[in-house]
């Protein structure tokens, strides 16, 4: 019988692993070595964008409350001062989940606790006192990884209903060639963009390919210090579990603590991945300093 996600949490958790007023988690992993580690594969110069463009035209179709980004022109180009200068300006009103983005560790919660035995009473409309989103300011940057799961398979997207199993995980890395190494970032390719921008943002959000519960194990194993994936949720959804709903983010942020990222646009870099067979780079993703917030938005980048 599979075991339960609780029992798997309790199985996996870093709950005082780095002391008891930790609220980083797993980013503990990408120590000064591992960030020079991931600047050493920085080799050809060759920048790839990771982020989508917030638009009004995003992802999003307004479940849990996520809207696209409204953006607005405080000043335009009739905002002429009497010298015939002007300026301009905007501003921008959005959910900071709602396009590429970290989940913090505030952003999930079940049985009253957060990551690390915070208390998620003390998440309140004023935001997470602890955990915080800026509390990782310094920036998720080391070596990572792409684990090219489609390409694996021969498809330029995974079917809705699939489940990527540690197996599968193996397997991909297996044949690109690839070690990851503890405080490593992986980045999984499902192909799921493309049902975004080849297809609609309700295709998208319709459900989704992804990690299933028994990756957790798996990415523990490794010492995974941050994953992302190219889908909406990094996990499969729906889960096929009615007595959980999204059980790999429990897991993952609540009991193990590890910062996951989601919509991140992998096509590109994962085509010169497969022209070039190389896997690793370096990835640059820092979060906005959003005082307690739980989630932010970013713009990943990746060096090869």
């Amino acid at each position: 019988m599979t075991k339960d996600f609780r029992a798997i949490g309790r199985d996996l958790s870093n709950w005082g692993r780095w002391g008891a007023d930790d609220e980083i988690g797993t980013l503990n992993l990408i120590t000064p070595a591992r960030v020079a580690a991931g600047a050493a594969l920085a080799r050809t110069g060759r920048v790839f964008d990771l982020g989508y463009t917030l638009s009004s035209k995003g992802p999003q179709i307004g479940l849990g409350g996520r809207v696209n980004p409204v953006h607005l022109m405080s000043m335009t180009g009739q905002s002429v001062y009497p010298d015939g200068a002007g300026f301009a300006d905007d501003f921008i009103v959005m959910p900071l989940q709602c396009a590429t983005q970290w989940d913090g560790l505030a952003h999930v919660f079940y049985d009253g606790f957060c990551y690390n035995a915070v208390p998620a009473s003390s998440i309140t409309p004023q935001g997470a006192d602890r955990l915080a989103i800026d509390r990782i300011a310094r920036g998720v940057i080391g070596p990572a990884v792409l684990a090219d799961v489609a390409r694996f398979h021969g498809v330029d997207c995974l079917a809705p209903d699939h489940g990527i199993s540690p197996g599968e995980l193996d397997a991909t890395l297996d044949r690109q060639g690839v070690t990851l190494a503890p405080g490593s970032i992986l980045l999984v390719r499902t192909g799921w963009t493309r049902r975004f921008t080849e297809g609609s943002a309700a295709e998208f959000m319709s459900g989704e390919p992804g990690l299933t519960l028994e990756c957790c194990e798996w990415l523990g194993e490794h010492d995974v210090a941050a994953l992302a994936a190219d889908n909406w949720a990094v996990e499969r959804y729906p889960t096929g579990d009615p007595g959980a709903i999204m059980p790999v983010h429990y897991v993952l942020i609540r009991d193990m603590g590890m910062t996951l990222g989601e919509m991140f646009d992998l096509e590109a870099l994962a085509a010169d991945c497969a022209a070039d067979g190389v896997y690793e780079f370096l990835l640059a993703a820092p979060a906005l300093k959003v005082a307690n917030g739980v989630g932010t938005p970013l713009n990943p980048l990746a060096v090869k």
